[in-house]
């Protein structure tokens, strides 16, 4: 069975990104397009435009042409607009980093994209620096001043005529952000300027944003969640984005009040803290009246409380990097019934449930893997073909590796995993990474890593390890964290006498993941 959207298709203009984005900057002029949080500084809709042509032109100039990969490893700024429509209108291609990436994590996405130039902070060098030399970036950019590279301000330092670039939408790229694969590698999504555009649009239809609303920019812009339904469709839709580098909760409800933000787009650790902290009582959050949460499961509770506490909707949507941000949306307006949904399919959209085991298509109420089709999915993973074909059938279905379920009014239901990924905090971790990790140490025979269910994270990451020699849970947890970026540490270590394997010698992390959760149920 086939589900669809109830809402006529909506057309997709056939532009570059760059052009639909900023579609509206004469119409909007002074309006203030993004506010830097802390400090306050503005950049209207004139001067983003202004410094994105200037972008795209100081590009050229230095010899970056159609195709070249541009990386951004920088927090949460206005600057990331004006480089990522900028690299766009360049006719390049954004590699976005996670700004928490280890020197290693870096060297392999650096490679992989073949990025060509590099964006980051002074903060981020001593990660970024030894990267970007192995990996033989040509130039370095910074946001600020740091020896042996070149001020970002150097590059918005001309007329503006940047050469038209001719752009096919359809099979142009214009990101390539990385998204964790169950062998540990993170694989770069290939994404279109169709592909990020028609998201962008058909995720507005549900719950509209205009240019009376504020946002709030806490999501990193390095993820697709941030990158596409949140900073460049707020600049799409008109409204004033507020930025923040990072979460601080005080920080965050005091930009909220203050701005008087009216649209929020989080994730489960966020509602959280604003479901139960004492501290959002000593903030006026009234002008909030939308707040939409993704990336990972948000419980139907907790969804009424923070509803009821903030005195707004809210609602859930549901979508991977690979089908550039969302592929169901539940409208705020939806019944109440629907609480704990992720809504119903998007407009251009399709969707099916299918059998993990025949591939048989199933009804209403069964259970199976969640297909999507549309003009959003990516073409394929960059370099990897088998992947690809993994993971895109030969009919164009792109096959999510969730469980889940629809009802009989074709309202989804997110409930588990096909694929092994921990889901930490809305962060991805490859347990096969950590397990690989585990095993070169000296004192460790043997070693699984699972998703462990947790209240604030989602999911943390949990270790079962067998010893050769004396090592503490501590010691190893410390270790861990020693060598990977802060979202892969792991939180939880048990010693076992062995690993249940099944013949072929596969780890059988659902036989843990089920004693785990036992386990957790009994304390209870």
């Amino acid at each position: 069975m086939i589900f669809q959207s109830k809402h006529a298709d909506i057309e997709i203009p056939a532009l570059d990104l760059t052009s639909v984005v900023l579609s509206r900057v004469k119409e909007l002029g002074d309006k203030p397009a993004l506010i830097d949080g802390p400090t306050g500084r503005t950049l209207s809709y004139t001067q983003l435009d202004d410094q994105v042509r200037k972008m795209a032109t100081g590009l050229a100039q230095r010899g970056f042409n159609k195709g070249d990969v541009f990386a951004t490893f920088i927090p949460n700024v206005p600057e990331y607009a004006i480089v990522f429509l900028g690299v766009a209108r360049a006719g390049g291609i954004n590699t976005t980093v996670n700004s928490l990436y280890s020197t290693s994590d870096l060297v392999h996405q650096f490679k992989d994209s073949g990025a060509k130039f590099l964006l980051t902070i002074p903060e981020f060098l001593d990660r970024a620096l030894p990267a970007a030399q192995e990996c033989g970036i040509q130039e370095i950019f910074v946001l600020g001043e740091a020896q042996g590279t070149t001020a970002f301000s150097s590059l918005l330092e001309n007329e503006g005529n940047a050469p038209e670039i001719s752009i096919d939408p359809k099979t142009d790229l214009v990101a390539l952000p990385y998204s964790s694969g169950t062998t540990g590698l993170s694989k770069g999504v290939m994404l279109t300027h169709e592909n990020l555009i028609s998201n962008m649009i058909l995720s507005c239809h549900p719950n509209p944003v205009d240019e009376t609303d504020s946002m709030i920019g806490v999501l990193p812009f390095f993820h697709i969640y941030g990158m596409v339904l949140i900073l460049n469709l707020s600049i799409y839709r008109g409204a004033t984005l507020v930025t923040m580098p990072r979460f601080d909760l005080e920080q965050f409800l005091k930009l909220v009040q203050d701005y008087k933000i009216t649209c929020m787009n989080l994730v489960p650790p966020i509602v959280l803290a604003l479901s139960k902290h004492p501290l959002v009582d000593e903030y006026d959050l009234s002008s909030v009246r939308v707040i939409g949460c993704g990336a990972a499961p948000l419980g139907e509770q907790l969804e009424k409380t923070c509803s009821q506490r903030l005195g707004c909707a809210i609602y859930q949507g549901y979508g991977l990097t690979e089908v550039s941000g969302a592929s169901h949306i539940n409208p705020a307006s939806a019944p109440e019934g629907k609480t704990g949904s992720v809504g119903p399919v998007l407009p251009n959209t399709l969707s099916k449930i299918i059998d993990t085991e025949t591939g048989k298509e199933l009804g209403f109420n069964e259970r199976g893997e969640v297909l999507i089709f549309g003009p959003h999915v990516m073409p394929g993973y960059l370099n990897n073909a088998e992947a690809t074909a993994h993971t895109i059938d030969k009919d164009g279905w792109f096959h999510t590796g969730d469980i889940g379920y629809a009802d009989e009014d074709g309202y989804f239901y997110i409930v588990d995993r096909v694929k092994e990924l921990i889901k930490y905090k809305g962060y991805q971790v490859a347990p096969a990474e950590l397990e690989a990790l585990l095993l070169t140490h000296s004192s460790i025979a043997d070693a699984a890593v699972i998703p462990s269910p947790n209240e604030e994270a989602g999911e943390i990451p949990m270790a079962f390890v067998v010893l050769k020699e004396e090592f503490s849970p501590e010691e190893i947890m410390l270790w861990v964290a020693e060598r990977v970026a802060p979202h892969k540490k792991i939180r939880k270590v048990e010693i076992v006498d062995e690993i249940p394997k099944a013949a072929s010698g596969k780890i059988l992390r659902r036989v843990l993941v089920e004693q785990e959760r036992e386990k957790l149920a009994s304390q209870e």
